[in-house]
């Protein structure tokens, strides 16, 4: 598959399972359940999938090895302290700019570990999505200081680091020749299992949701099994995994309006620059 569709395709799916928790958090759903559908449903369906199509799961102990470290310390460490940072900085879009700036470690890192290609096109065109989604994250409002921990800093670098070592791990398991149904399959069981510990010592019982409720998190589940897919063929395909990256975070810009259009969130000038200065770069990027 072309790195293009495939990041495209990526794309829109990440936009729709944003839009998709957004209405999860409208509706007050535990965010657990958001998170466990993320993990759950996709490996069903990756599971079921390579079942019908005879594809096989089977990796080595050491391939195996890599996947647990890239699924507790990655990608769920990365996801706790991620979310842990937003919570407790004085504005939660320095935390966000902050951790998706992972993207220029991986596209840089990605020259000397995989021969992988940058263009000055293509790294300026990077360079103004990431400017540009900080103008549309970065709010003008500041918490109080009783809400604000000196941690959220520390916490930040840290996602950073993790979504950067995920995305790099994610290549080096491909260039291995472990098929993506494997790396993803294991990856989100391990990861399902930590969320439901987590769940179970909060004692978050599924009787709290609605049909409705969980209805929206099975579409959100479904979106990130097909999100996650595509992130997987781009990062076989791209020149260089940070074309992969820069494309997600892009799609800050079309979860904006969509959360204007049909949440009524605040739309200023700023995020309408941001926006049009992200579709821009992605234009640069690709074209």
């Amino acid at each position: 598959m072309n790195w293009i569709l495939a990041g495209f395709l990526m794309f829109a799916f990440s936009v729709v399972q944003y839009l998709l928790v957004r209405k999860s958090v409208q509706l007050k759903t535990p965010s657990q359940f958001s998170n466990l559908a993320m993990f759950l449903i996709p490996s069903v369906l990756f599971y079921g999938i390579s079942a019908a199509s005879g594809i096989s799961l089977h990796i080595g102990w050491y391939e195996f090895a890599v996947i647990v470290v890239l699924a507790v310390f990655f990608s769920y460490l990365g996801n706790v302290w991620s979310l842990k940072s937003i919570e407790v900085a004085p504005n939660p879009g320095y935390s966000l700019v902050l951790s998706k700036s992972y993207v220029v470690f991986t596209t840089l890192a990605s020259i000397p570990l995989f021969h992988a290609a940058l263009t000055v096109r293509s790294g300026i065109a990077i360079a103004i999505i990431l400017v540009c989604s900080a103008l549309i994250s970065i709010t003008g409002k500041v918490k109080q200081a009783g809400h604000v921990r000196a941690s959220w800093l520390p916490l930040s670098i840290g996602a950073f680091f993790c979504w950067g070592m995920l995305s790099l791990t994610s290549k080096y398991l491909l260039i291995l020749g472990v098929h993506i149904y494997s790396r993803l399959i294991y990856s989100m069981v391990i990861v399902t299992v930590l969320i439901g510990i987590e769940m179970a010592v909060k004692k978050i019982s599924f009787r709290r949701i609605s049909l409705r409720q969980a209805a929206i998190s099975v579409l959100i589940g479904v979106c990130s099994a097909g999100f996650n897919y595509f992130m997987q063929a781009g990062f076989a395909t791209a020149p260089n995994i940070g074309y992969i990256n820069a494309m997600n975070a892009s799609s800050i810009g079309l979860v904006v309006l969509g959360s204007a259009v049909f949440f009524h969130d605040e739309f200023s000038l700023r995020k309408g620059i941001g926006v049009a200065g992200v579709i821009a770069g992605l234009i640069m990027l690709v074209v």
